[in-house]
């Protein structure tokens, strides 16, 4: 076991005993709303946070690229949806999944690929399971769940012998709200298109078994989930600035940080600067256009202790600029001495968390564990 002061940083830490309450949390909710919950593990990219996860009753995980599919397939995972949509140069590898023994799911939002996957799938004998995305706010992708193309891609999957496993959307737009009515308007918003678009399929004779919603912010204020079977979400497991910031949890909830060390200063200017730049932190700024910025991070004391109104202000590639809101603190040195470590609440852990190879993990008892997470694309 290794003991904080022995780490080198900068280095990603895990709070394992905020991490299973944001577990516990989210899913005695999907229980309670009487949902499966399937968790985005693009978030960790971490089998060990998975496994505690699916241990805590998620059902199957969500993935943003084969390459995670694969990987987390290694791991022993097997019910495996990946969100986002195919396209056909990717199939041969979707093909090799399947064929190797993974639940392998994908999707679909246009008749063109839909067509290309279905002839592709012939060719190989293979049944792909398809959910087709729909599009309930506007934020990405998907088809709206009136449009005419919802059927015609179902009749070409239908047609050509693929399984039509379901549909699935995301909320993305919930990011943009700060309040709980607002919340739970986009949260309902979502629940409906869903449940509206599978019903059209039910209504033409085709099947929809799985009704598939998720965000952390609509998990998270959703009243109830009449219609849906099932609830994606990813950062809730660590979250970070940005949803605390929307509201669905505080600075103590957040599990990631960023172990930094003072370098130098900067007095004249009122900066400390530390070893943490945006290659540790990521170029998120994604708490810029919220009610409060917080720079690249929030500054906090090595035990994580929240030091308010310091914030990581700026970044280059391996150094950050660490200031006070407001009034300049001509008196950092003195406050953050060179060798002073620190501890940065990311705006975005997914982002920050895909910077570095592995998590320390800090247990209960302040020992560390070593977590390894895929790295790379």
């Amino acid at each position: 076991m290794t003991i904080m002061q022995e780490l080198g940083t900068p280095t990603a830490l895990v709070d394992t005993q905020r991490m299973q309450r944001n577990i516990e949390r989210m899913q005695e909710r999907m229980n309670a709303l009487g949902v499966r919950f399937r968790p985005h593990v693009k978030t960790s990219k971490c089998p060990s946070v998975a496994r505690a996860q699916i241990a805590a009753g998620a059902q199957g995980i969500t993935v943003s690229t084969l390459k995670e599919a694969e990987q987390f397939f290694d791991a022993g995972i097997t019910d495996i949806l990946y969100a986002v949509g195919m396209v056909p140069s990717k199939l041969p590898q979707a093909l090799a999944l399947r064929q190797r023994g993974c639940d392998l799911k994908i999707i679909v939002d246009n008749v063109a690929v839909g067509r290309e996957i279905g002839s592709f799938g012939k060719a190989h004998e293979e049944v792909f399971e398809v959910w087709i995305e729909i599009d309930t706010d506007g934020h990405r992708s998907g088809i709206k769940p009136e449009e005419d193309a919802l059927l015609e891609v179902a009749s070409v999957l239908h047609d050509a012998g693929m399984c039509l496993g379901g549909i699935m959307t995301h909320a993305g737009s919930s990011y943009d709200y700060d309040n709980p009515a607002a919340l739970l308007a986009i949260a309902e918003q979502e629940r409906a298109g869903a449940v509206r678009a599978a019903q059209r399929l039910y209504d033409v004779g085709l099947s929809c078994p799985v009704v598939s919603v998720g965000s952390t912010p609509t998990a998270l204020s959703a009243e109830h989930l009449d219609g849906v079977t099932e609830v994606r979400a990813g950062v809730y497991v660590f979250f970070d600035l940005v949803m605390r910031n929307v509201g669905v949890c505080t600075v103590d909830d957040i599990a990631l940080s960023v172990l930094t060390t003072v370098i130098g200063h900067q007095e004249e200017k009122g900066w400390a600067i530390v070893d943490a730049g945006w290659m540790a932190m990521s170029r998120d700024r994604g708490t810029q256009k919220q009610a409060q910025d917080f720079g690249y991070g929030q500054v906090c004391t090595e035990d994580g202790k929240v030091l308010e109104g310091y914030i990581l202000s700026a970044a280059n590639q391996e150094h950050g600029v660490l200031s006070r809101t407001g009034e300049p603190d001509r008196s950092i040195a003195e406050r953050f001495p060179i060798g002073t470590r620190l501890r940065i609440l990311p705006n975005h852990a997914c982002a920050t968390g895909t910077q570095h190879p592995e998590y320390q993990a800090v247990l209960p008892d302040g020992n560390i564990e070593t977590w390894p997470r895929f790295y790379g694309w």
